[in-house]
């Protein structure tokens, strides 16, 4: 995969904190970075992925039927349990 360097400016602190956690798990800054972005993008992806799916179930909310069945399986799943 092709890459882009690019800077960013860090506090002393942050800096500090970044290359001790480099340094104890063996990696570089680079890649304790691109870690982090990519679980920032994919929390705020998958929370408007949550949003999306609420917002589904508010314009068109299960029926009595549904219902009935989602708890009828959920009773028969933990009635199956070897507890």
């Amino acid at each position: 995969m092709a890459r882009t360097q690019t800077l960013v400016q860090l506090s002393e602190e942050l800096l500090r904190r970044l290359d001790e956690r480099a340094a104890r798990e063996g990696r570089s800054r680079s890649s304790l970075i691109r870690e982090a972005i990519e679980g920032y993008l994919f929390d705020e992806r998958s929370a408007e992925l949550d949003r999306l799916i609420v917002e589904g179930y508010e314009r068109m909310p299960n029926t009595e039927e549904e219902i009935a069945w989602a708890e009828g399986s959920a009773r028969e799943a933990i009635n199956d349990e070897p507890w």
